[in-house]
C-alpha cells in the first residue's frame, strides 16, 4: 500500500459517520442530493489528519471519529459553495452538486451540511473548544473565498467586486488568501486531533503550524496541477484558473514577478471577457518554457520544510512519521 492509499484508508474510517450525520432527519427524496458531494470520492486527507494528530499526541482514536467526520463535512460543504460561486460543472470527474441538482438544491444541501457539522461536534469530546475552532475556521474559509473571487481579473460585474477587485496580486497577498482558503481547515484538522487527545498547548500549536504550512504547500500543488496535470488523473480540464480569469495561482504570479516585461500576455488573457482552451494552451507553453513550474515547486517546498520543523517538539511515534511523509506527498502528488 502506498502512502496515499494508507492516508485514504485512515480517513475512510469515518465514512459511516459522515453519511450518518448527513442523512439524520433527512427526507428520503433529499438524501441523494446531500450525499452526492461526499459520494463523488476524495482522498479523505482531512479526517486522516485529525486521526493522525490525535495518535501523535497519544490520544484515544475512538474519541476522535466525530470531529474527524466534521472536518470532512466542512471540506465538502465548502466545495459545494465553491462550485456555486465558480459555476463549476465537474469535480473529481463527476457532475458537481449544482450541475446535477441545480443551484437552489445545492445551496440547501450546503446548509444541511452545516447542521450536520454541528451535530458531529456536539458528539465530540471537548466540544465547546471544537465549536469555537470550527467557527473561526469557517470564517477564514469565507475570507479566503472572498479574496479568491477578488483576484479574478474580470468575469463578474457586481458593484462590490468591481470596486474591490485586485488588478495586481502580490505573492504575500496570495499567501494570505491561501492561508484562509486552504490552510485554515488543515490547521483546524491537526489542532482538533490534539485537542481531543487533551494534548499540551505546545503540541496543539505545533500541529496547527504544521497544518497551515502543509495547507500552503497543498494549494501550491493544486495550482501546479491545474496548469500541468494530466486531465485523466485530475478529472477535469487543465487551465481552470485561466478560464476563470484567476490571477491567484502561484505559477502565474511567479511568471509575472520574474518576467514583468512579458506579464501583459497573462494580464491581457485573464482580463478578456472570454478565454478559450487555445488561450490556455498558449499560456501553459509559455510557462513551461520559462521554468516557473520548477520554481513553484521550490516555493512549495519551503512550506513543507516549515511544516516538518513544526513537528520536532512532538514525541517520535508512527503517527508523527506518517505526518512527516505526508508533507512531501502533499506537494508532489499528481492529483
Amino acid at each position: 500500500m502506498d502512502l496515499l492509499d494508507e492516508i485514504s484508508s485512515i480517513g475512510a474510517q469515518v465514512e459511516f459517520l459522515i453519511e450518518k450525520y448527513l442523512i439524520s432527519n433527512t427526507s428520503e427524496e433529499f438524501k441523494e442530493v446531500v450525499l452526492h458531494q461526499v459520494k463523488a470520492g476524495g482522498k479523505r486527507i482531512r479526517p486522516a489528519l485529525v486521526i493522525l494528530s490525535c495518535k501523535a499526541c497519544n490520544g484515544r482514536i475512538e474519541d476522535v471519529f466525530p470531529v474527524a467526520a466534521a472536518m470532512e463535512l466542512i471540506h465538502n460543504y465548502s466545495l459545494i459553495f465553491d462550485d456555486i460561486i465558480d459555476r463549476g460543472e465537474l469535480r473529481r470527474g463527476k457532475p458537481t452538486t449544482r450541475k446535477r441538482y441545480g443551484d437552489t438544491m445545492a445551496i440547501l444541501a450546503a446548509i444541511h451540511y452545516r447542521e450536520a457539522i454541528t451535530e458531529a461536534l456536539n458528539n465530540s469530546k471537548n466540544s465547546i473548544r471544537l465549536h469555537k475552532l470550527v467557527a473561526e475556521t469557517i470564517k477564514a474559509l469565507v475570507e479566503g473565498e472572498r479574496l479568491d473571487v477578488l483576484f479574478e481579473q474580470t468575469g463578474r460585474n457586481d458593484e462590490y467586486i468591481a470596486k474591490h477587485r485586485r488588478q495586481y496580486v502580490s505573492i504575500n497577498e496570495y499567501i494570505e488568501m491561501v492561508k484562509c482558503k486552504t490552510g485554515a481547515l488543515l490547521k483546524a484538522c491537526c489542532m482538533a486531533g490534539a485537542i481531543v487527545a487533551d494534548a499540551k498547548e505546545d503540541f496543539i500549536n505545533a500541529l496547527g503550524s504544521y497544518g497551515i504550512n502543509i495547507g500552503i504547500a497543498f494549494q501550491v500543488a493544486d495550482d501546479i496541477i491545474d496548469l500541468f496535470g494530466e486531465e485523466r488523473k485530475i478529472g477535469k480540464k487543465v487551465g481552470k484558473d485561466i478560464i476563470e480569469h484567476k490571477l491567484g495561482n502561484i505559477v502565474l504570479l511567479l511568471y509575472v514577478k520574474n518576467f514583468p516585461n512579458e506579464a501583459n500576455i497573462i494580464f491581457n488573457t485573464l482580463r478578456r471577457d472570454y478565454v478559450d482552451y487555445n488561450d490556455v494552451v498558449k499560456i501553459i507553453e509559455i510557462l513551461e518554457s520559462k521554468g516557473v513550474k520548477e520554481e513553484a515547486y521550490s516555493f512549495g517546498l519551503s512550506y513543507v520544510k516549515k511544516a516538518k520543523e513544526s513537528l520536532k517538539i512532538l514525541p517520535d511515534t508512527d503517527a508523527k512519521q506518517t505526518l512527516l511523509k505526508l508533507a512531501d506527498l502533499i506537494l508532489y502528488r499528481e492529483y
